[in-house]
């Protein structure tokens, strides 16, 4: 008993400096934006009560909504985008190839690149008059698919969205691949004497076993859709017209554009709120199919 008490202390103790790492970066702030956005503050002058007021504003502006849909959009295009793609490439690099550790880093490489820096990158893709994606459609003889990518209507989340895939798929990858090479080498040999190869064997053996690593990867892709900031902020900063804007730059623009501190932080609390929901959602939808 008393070596298991001491085991526990020592887990504890290991712990406890990420425990209060974690404790001041994050529950801290959450807990102070949790009690501002119950006040009138503008971040200098006497801060005044006012209850629910900020959260009833921000539920009653159709630029916090149209942020809302946008950040919906986002998780799906992560969840639908992402994860296949860092799946498929990490099925390719669980195989034994030639180079492979080139073929890693680089398609790691997005990852650890800045956002601003991605943002600059894709907004030179996108670009009107001298972007890369017009010229390559004019040089095919496509001149009239050209368009403003970032800023028509139709087409500015969807350019945002393949941005936002690029930078990140390269995450899940690293995170399915270790899945696959967790997989017991009995389990897919035994698959391929019973003749479970390719396709079959990807669906009914590996697929089912990297169940708890998809539910990771699911977790992380729905968060990181809505604490998506700077990406957007460099490339459009939510423009034009509220056409890209996420909640968190809604939130930006409240507390420090508009200096209503108190409003900006209903706002960090709401997104909170909305996040915890789809991870929710997902979980149930997850068990039911499970």
């Amino acid at each position: 008993m008393n070596i298991t008490k001491r085991m526990g202390l020592a887990i504890f103790v290991g712990m406890l400096p990420a425990l209060i790492i974690y404790i001041g970066i994050a529950m801290i702030p959450v807990a102070m934006s949790f009690y501002y956005s119950f006040f009138n503050w503008n971040g200098l002058s006497h801060m005044s009560f006012i209850g629910l007021d900020n959260y009833i504003s921000v539920l009653k502006d159709g630029i916090f909504w149209k942020g809302v849909t946008n950040n919906l959009f986002m998780m799906l295009s992560g969840i639908l985008g992402q994860l296949p793609v860092g799946l498929f490439f990490a099925v390719i690099l669980n195989r034994s190839l030639r180079g492979l550790k080139v073929y890693r880093s680089v398609l790691f490489l997005p990852v650890i690149i800045s956002a601003v820096i991605v943002s600059l990158i894709w907004n030179m893709v996108y670009g009107t008059e001298s972007g890369l994606l017009n010229n390559v459609l004019g040089l095919f003889g496509l001149g009239s698919w050209k368009q403003n990518w970032l800023g028509a209507p139709q087409w500015g989340m969807l350019s945002v969205s393949i941005t936002y895939l690029w930078q990140n798929y390269g995450f899940y990858m690293v995170i399915f691949l270790a899945g696959l090479q967790n997989i017991p080498e009995e389990i897919r040999e035994a698959a391929v004497m019973d003749g479970a190869t390719g396709w079959k064997r990807f669906w009914l053996i590996t697929l089912p076993m990297l169940k708890e690593t998809i539910w990771v990867t699911l977790i992380f892709s729905i968060s990181n859709s809505f604490r998506i900031f700077d990406l957007i902020y460099v490339m459009t900063a939510g423009g034009p017209a509220h056409n890209t804007e996420v909640m968190t730059i809604y939130m930006y623009t409240q507390a420090f554009n508009n200096s209503d501190f108190g409003l900006g932080s209903s706002v960090s609390i709401l997104i909170l709120l909305f996040s915890l929901i789809a991870i929710y959602a997902a979980k149930l939808i997850t068990r039911r199919n499970g």
